[in-house]
């Protein structure tokens, strides 16, 4: 098995305005996020930094990413353990602290799978969303804590 991936993307800003960043209020944030062979991705700031609401923001794409990898590290952990789940949903929620300087950081990230399993399946779940976040490549690489509150599990 090959032990390094890499990944490219390419991100174009588009908010130039004609004026470019000649003042703070004068460009827009809006940018286009693509790869070869997928759909472009709409971004743009968060609308407290400006954005534009119908775009997603780096904070939310952070986010997504680590409710991404949660869920296909629990799949795979439960195929291991021969649990079947038929219904997984996040509602992820993320905190990020911005200082006086316009720095900031996150300080958490909370996930909130809800797991539907198929009847004759365990639902003592914690431990394998224990053992994902484990496998988790977003979550290992992040330095921000990433919690779980597993919602109760029901069954199909």
């Amino acid at each position: 098995m090959n032990d390094q991936h890499r990944y490219a993307v390419d991100v174009r800003w588009t908010g130039a305005r004609g004026t470019g960043t000649a003042g703070y209020r004068s460009y827009g944030r809006d940018h286009v996020v693509s790869t070869e062979g997928r759909p472009d991705l709409l971004g743009s700031a968060d609308p407290t930094f400006r954005g534009d609401t119908d775009r997603w923001n780096p904070e939310q794409l952070l986010l997504a990413a680590l409710a991404q990898c949660h869920l296909l590290s629990f799949l795979h952990v439960c195929v291991r353990e021969g649990v079947v789940v038929t219904g997984y949903r996040d509602a992820a929620e993320a905190t990020m602290r911005v200082h006086p300087d316009g720095s900031g950081e996150f300080v958490e990230a909370v996930l909130r799978p809800r797991v539907t399993v198929a009847a004759g399946s365990r639902t003592d779940l914690d431990e394998l969303h224990h053992t994902a976040n484990g496998l988790c490549f977003i979550a290992r690489s992040v330095s921000f804590p990433v919690r779980h509150e597993p919602l109760p599990v029901t069954t199909a």
